[in-house]
């Protein structure tokens, strides 16, 4: 099947799937989202989510959206592990920002043979999570599962350590990276405002104030895990 794909079906099916992910749900997407992700016109996505419906790649129901099917999310989690292979690829190895490599990798990921992979996973040695602290598929497709929340879950009086950031936009990455707030990070939630109000929060002697939509992207695990 993989070779039967355009470098855009790919890119289609993992914004997809990221889409799914990062929504926790496993209905459906809606096309209007996934237009808005990809800054693509209503009319573009639905040719492409037709292309990829004839090739039984995802289920498409009228004013809900689009759902992969099995050979769809296997397809995803392929190019999803050579894009974040390419990002970790561009830190560890070529020395780039972690924060300015989503759009590079993306790029590079599409026209990546198995074997080119494969040596680029083994120069950044064999990595299990991207920069951003993403996992990797593994090889055979699966997706290693993530026991960790959202930031924003976090009540106050609980230390917690950051797993991941779940957004590849450079301008919010640069300011997380600002406050220090980045993977392997631990940090301790000193208050929480009401009504979805900002969190407060101490990293060693310093304080951070962050908004909640800020802490829905930063993903944490207790410090006892």
């Amino acid at each position: 099947m993989s070779d039967n794909l355009s470098a855009k079906m790919r890119f289609y099916l993992t914004e997809i799937y990221r889409l799914a992910d990062h929504a926790h749900t496993e209905t459906y997407v809606s096309t209007s989202a996934l237009a808005d992700e990809l800054a693509v016109s209503a009319p573009a996505v639905n040719r492409m989510i037709n292309r990829l419906k004839e090739s039984d790649l995802l289920e498409h129901v009228p004013y809900q959206g689009v759902r992969l099917t099995a050979t769809g999310e296997q397809e995803a989690r392929k190019h999803l592990r050579n894009q974040r292979i390419a990002e970790t690829f561009l830190v560890d190895v070529m020395g780039f920002a972690w924060d300015e490599v989503h759009d590079e990798a993306a790029q590079i990921s599409v026209a990546l043979s198995d074997a080119l992979a494969k040596r680029m996973f083994e120069m950044a040695d064999n990595p299990t999570h991207s920069p951003r602290g993403e996992p990797i598929p593994n090889s055979d497709g699966t997706m290693p599962t993530m026991q960790d929340s959202p930031l924003s879950d976090v009540e106050a009086d609980n230390t917690v350590i950051i797993t991941r950031l779940r957004t590849h936009e450079s301008d919010r990455l640069n300011y997380i990276k600002a406050l220090g707030l980045v993977p392997n990070v631990t940090l301790h939630v000193l208050h929480v405002a009401p009504f979805n109000g900002p969190m407060q929060l101490k990293i060693d002697e310093e304080y951070r104030i962050v908004g909640r939509n800020l802490a829905e992207l930063i993903y944490v695990k207790p410090i006892s895990s």
